[in-house]
């Protein structure tokens, strides 16, 4: 059983702040804001009336992806756009909408360079940025930088530490990525406390690891019995380390259908259905501790912009 009144989750930026609430369940969505079902690139025309219309109708965040190549064998190309070049774009065109990366892939950028674009992008937007960061899933992008892809679990740790050195005061770091001393200090600062970190799936990390560095985790779409477990098992492992509660949120690939009452069907990593069936899932997922749901519309059976209006009209209030 969950607390009836769970502990407020850490203020860390407005973007974080808005987005997760413990307790309660809010939705985003997966860039790109697109329908492709049938090749790997998505056409990005529109995109940015998209994302305006996802934040007038009142998703709390737009989530980019860190994807530098098209790999044939994964299927998909992401929104195809540096995904910091986008937010800035994003950040001057958008007032209230969390600006969300799941995930940038820390062992394959230098995290000076990382930390310096996330603080900028955070300023710019007015404190909206939540960064996902991840290990990487993709071998082959590995040799294409010259970045060994077996070693990639303790670039992600010394990556990680680096970029939170670099919103202290005074930072000081020194790790394969370089030493930082007194003398240098990186600017701008996050315009909020600190970058929001959250750490994908394991990242090759422990899970006390996970617990105790991140602002959150974003995790997978599982079974409810399968899913259930793994939260309370999160759960338990902050409060047995003494850290505060902290967001999960998970994706999920739908396909809104016409028909209100019609029963789920099986996609690739979710389901499609009307909207009523959507609700009593999305319920269950907030009953049991998510905090979020990126949905992905890539699978989407009706145009984009109506499919968005349908989920305004018929899900996100059941959230509000």
């Amino acid at each position: 059983m969950r607390d009836k009144i769970p502990a407020p989750f850490e203020q860390i930026n407005r973007g974080y702040n808005t987005t997760f609430r413990n307790g309660r369940l809010s939705l985003g969505l997966v860039a790109p804001i697109a329908q492709y079902r049938k090749g790997p690139v998505a056409d990005m025309a529109n995109h940015l009336d998209r994302v305006q219309q996802a934040e007038t109708l009142g998703f709390k965040a737009i989530w980019l992806r860190d994807v530098p190549f098209n790999v044939p064998s994964f299927g998909d190309a992401g929104q195809l756009y540096d995904p910091f070049a986008f937010l800035g774009y994003l950040a001057a065109k958008t007032n209230e909408i969390a600006l969300g990366v799941a995930s940038v892939i820390l062992p394959l950028r230098h995290p000076a360079h990382l930390a310096k674009a996330a603080a900028t992008a955070d300023v710019l937007s007015g404190g909206r940025l939540i960064l996902g960061v991840a290990s990487g899933d993709r071998p082959e992008e590995y040799p294409a930088m010259n970045r060994d892809f077996d070693t990639r679990g303790e670039a992600f740790r010394e990556s990680l530490s680096y970029i939170r050195a670099m919103g202290n005061p005074v930072p000081q770091v020194d790790n394969r990525f370089g030493r930082v001393d007194t003398s240098l200090d990186l600017l701008p600062k996050p315009a909020g406390r600190k970058l929001p970190l959250l750490i994908t799936g394991s990242s090759r990390q422990s899970p006390d690891w996970i617990a105790q560095h991140g602002d959150g985790w974003m995790t997978y779409p599982r079974s409810g019995v399968s899913q259930d477990r793994v939260l309370q098992d999160w759960q338990a492992r902050l409060s047995k380390l003494g850290q505060p509660p902290k967001p999960v949120l998970q994706p999920l690939y739908v396909d809104l259908a016409d028909n209100p009452d019609e029963p789920p069907s099986s996609i690739h990593l979710g389901f499609r259905s009307g909207h009523r069936a959507l609700v009593q899932y999305l319920k269950e997922l907030e009953a049991i501790g998510v905090n979020h749901v990126a949905l992905n519309l890539r699978f989407s059976s009706n145009p984009v912009e109506d499919t968005l209006d349908a989920l305004a009209e018929h899900v996100l209030p059941a959230f509000a």
